[in-house]
């Protein structure tokens, strides 16, 4: 009897054992997601329902109104370029027009707040605390305190929609257009009937620097008829006779049963309901940025009805095709941070066509053109001085179907307005950062192999750029470049950074010369990469940096090289100091180290940037250096040791688990690749970096019509192995190569 039990009992052992097994492998990639990373520690991410690359996310907003308690971080209290912050409890609503892990306040618009009770329309009476919260891709649920109602919100490409689990009574939902992350303000509203509501809202002034702005057009719709409803709107502050006699003074007024345009710039809607216990009311809302018609049209075709459910399993399917273009094996903890990172660089460029195709043009400021794509997608937001490094390699490796259309993209913009973007906002040109990113990125994406866009148009296009002498709004101190060979120092303003503007030009340069040698343009090839060696005129023997130089060709000083490190101005630099800058030659390290005095000052220079804190993973200009120790034969393991160390240091499975802003995806691409074990060191440079890898195995499933590779699986090495090779040929130099990883096969490398 004993021995019929025990083996009764280990059958049931063996039934438990496999069924948790089978239920670890039904986990797709989006179950490993966490939204939530990144919404602290100023990743400027938000945990809200979005699509990938989708023109609305839905979006909880935390940041109106300082409270000492509850809201620690106000929108308007300091640069916030954050929709949500964990950290704080208040919440206002609900926007369906955001960014993620950009650094300048934008959008956070179309705010929509569930309350119950008497009707209040003044936000920081209305707020409310909140707990229950749950996220994950194309998803997001919270329970508001105050009321205790449950909110959902799930997405589609241009459309949001909402869910409200109400208690018995009366139930209000409020349109609030006044309340924004934009520093722009402006906007208009019209009920349409009982169960919809239409208008626009004025965004733009991206940076405090673009003075461009543009109307965010939208139409909301019930999914009950309310029993009322009506206009607000924030009157002025009146004083003397006419303050005594005003009944709305400096304060909220309702407009019941209004049904023409309101327009002004604290203004809104609501809509009310006699609720029963449990009910549940959806609200849909289109977004374009064209017109009102076409974000009806946005919405009825995505949206048909209020289907919550499928419509959620459909952004969850989204995400899942997508990230499961690289299969992992490994701990949960390093899936959560791949997936996660995976994830964040999918969010931007994302598309602002609506579903007819038409999307507004890039062209001069303030104009209402209207274009259309004719099928293909139309992307926006392009942080190209971020996400040129790391983002668009990534893609361009993973999906080089969406990078080639993110290509197109950018040449239709420049067909439109004459030149290439440099930090384009919903077709504007932000001027935001230096350089000539465009370039690096359009050349850096033919060279690996995504050759479906045209070429010919692009090379004009990046030719313009760089030879251009006078009016080039991408390279303005062009004609210095040019002559003198460097930016120099004598006419910088405030956040021009000399330095910082010349590498910038010298890695555009060489991406473009490598571009010209591959179509056969030799002349030309040589003229980009000899004007790309002008860091050479930089270099200060004296100090090891690359220095800030006067027209004459003097030395600035006084000259501080660690100036600048807490983002104060620094003369020469941008966003850094010159320890942030002293490698920043990322296409010619080769050269860099013979200008240090060899493999060994290089190595001590090198060492010295982290020993003494002056290495910032927060920001772009060095993130590239944990690498740089593989140029140098037998220090390959120091880049092991760093990049291992970084990861662990500054990226984790919490709300801080970004070293900083995310700055629209790069940040999450330099994870991504480093947890893979490969990192592109420079666009134009073919190059991948190695180091190990965090998991057990990773297959990345190559895209058929552009790679000739089916599948590259990565894998540590094995017990008898003691280099790294691919396809079994030892990696003798600590790199691998585009080409050579496209062709698929099994690269093997050290292990975390």
């Amino acid at each position: 009897m004993k021995t019929l039990l025990n083996i009764a009992l280990g059958l049931f052992t063996l039934s438990s054992s496999g069924l948790l097994l089978a239920q670890e492998q039904q986990k797709s990639p989006v179950d490993f997601v966490n939204p939530f990373i990144g919404t602290s520690n100023f990743g400027a991410t938000h945990p809200g329902a979005q699509y990938p690359h989708a023109l609305t996310s839905v979006a909880p907003f935390n940041v109106a109104f300082e409270h000492e308690e509850l809201n620690k971080f106000e929108k308007d209290a300091a640069w916030n370029s954050r929709v949500y912050i964990h950290e704080n409890k208040f919440l206002t609503g609900f926007t369906h027009v955001n960014l993620s892990g950009v650094g300048c306040p934008e959008l956070g618009v179309v705010n929509i707040m569930p309350t119950m009770g008497n009707l209040e329309l003044d936000a920081q009476k209305y707020g409310s605390t909140y707990s229950n919260e749950h996220a994950k891709p194309g998803y997001y649920q919270a329970t508001l305190d105050k009321y205790a109602i449950k909110a959902e919100a799930t997405s589609t490409l241009r459309t949001g929609l909402s869910r409200y689990t109400f208690e018995q009574g009366e139930a209000n939902i409020i349109l609030n257009l006044g309340l924004g992350l934009t520093n722009e303000t402006g906007g208009s509203v019209k009920i349409v009937s009982d169960h919809e509501i239409e208008g626009t809202r004025t965004v733009g002034t991206f940076c405090y620097n673009s003075q461009d702005v543009r109307p965010v057009y939208f139409v909301a719709r019930f999914s009950k008829s309310a029993k009322a409803m009506g206009t607000f709107k924030k009157m002025p502050k009146f004083t003397g006779v006419e303050g005594e006699w005003m009944q709305y003074n400096d304060s909220i007024k309702p407009y019941p049963n209004y049904q023409h345009i309101m327009s002004g710039d604290n203004i809104g809607a609501y809509m009310r309901f006699d609720t029963k216990q449990q009910e549940q009311i959806k609200v849909k809302v289109g977004i374009s940025y064209v017109s009102i018609e076409n974000a009806r049209q946005n919405l009825d075709t995505e949206q048909p009805n209020f289907a919550f459910d499928s419509t959620r399993q459909k952004a969850v399917d989204a995400w899942n095709t997508l990230l499961s273009r690289i299969e992992v094996k490994g701990s949960d903890n390093n899936k959560t941070l791949l997936y996660t990172g995976l994830y964040h660089s999918l969010i931007h460029p994302s598309i602002i066509q609506d579903v007819n195709g038409e999307y507004p043009i890039m062209s001069h400021q303030h104009t209402a053109q209207v274009g259309n794509t004719h099928g293909k997608n139309r992307y926006s937001v392009y942080s190209l001085w971020d996400t040129s490094r790391n983002l668009h390699p990534l893609l361009s490796l993973i999906y080089p179907e969406i990078q080639s259309q993110m290509v197109d993209s950018a040449l239709a913009m420049y067909q439109e307005s004459g030149w290439l973007p440099k930090w384009e906002l919903l077709s504007m040109e932000t001027q935001t950062m230096v350089g000539d990113p465009a370039t690096a990125m359009i050349a850096d994406t033919y060279l690996r192999g995504v050759q479906t866009f045209d070429v010919e148009l692009a090379y004009r296009a990046m030719k313009k750029s760089a030879d251009t002498i006078n009016n080039n709004p991408l390279r303005p101190e062009n004609k210095d470049y040019l002559t003198l060979g460097y930016v120099p120092v004598d006419d910088e303003e405030l956040y021009d950074g000399s330095v910082s503007t010349s590498l910038e030009y010298y890695v555009a340069d060489f991406a473009l010369g490598q571009l010209a040698k591959l179509l056969g343009r030799n002349q030309e090839a040589q003229k980009y990469l000899t004007q790309a060696q002008g860091y050479k005129k930089l270099f200060d023997k004296s100090t090891g940096m690359l220095r800030p130089k006067m027209r004459n060709g003097e030395w600035l000083t006084p000259y501080d090289p660690e100036l600048g490190r807490n983002f104060e101005p620094a003369p020469g630099y941008i966003e850094g100091n010159a320890w942030n800058y002293r490698f920043y030659v990322p296409f010619d390290i080769p050269g860099l180290i013979t200008l240090n005095g060899g493999d060994s000052a290089f190595v001590d220079s090198l060492n010295a940037t982290f020993d003494t804190n002056n290495f910032d993973m927060g920001n772009e200009p060095d993130i590239t250096y944990p690498y740089l120790f593989n140029y140098v034969k037998g220090q390959e393991h120091k880049t092991v040791r760093h990049v291992q160390r970084l990861i662990t240091t500054h990226f984790t499975d919490q709300p801080a688990g970004l070293p900083g802003n995310d700055d629209a995806g790069t940040m999450s691409a330099w994870l991504v690749f480093s947890m893979l074990g490969i990192y592109p060191v420079s666009p134009g440079d073919m190059n991948y970096a190695t180091t190990s890898t965090a998991f057990d195995q990773v297959t990345i499933h190559l895209a058929p019509a552009y790679y000739s590779g089916k599948t590259l699986t990565i894998t540590p090495l094995r017990e008898h192995q003691v280099q790294p090779s691919l396809n079994g040929n030892p990696l003798t130099k600590g790199f691998v190569t585009h080409q050579q990883l496209t062709q698929g096969g099994e690269l093997h490398l050290l292990a975390h």
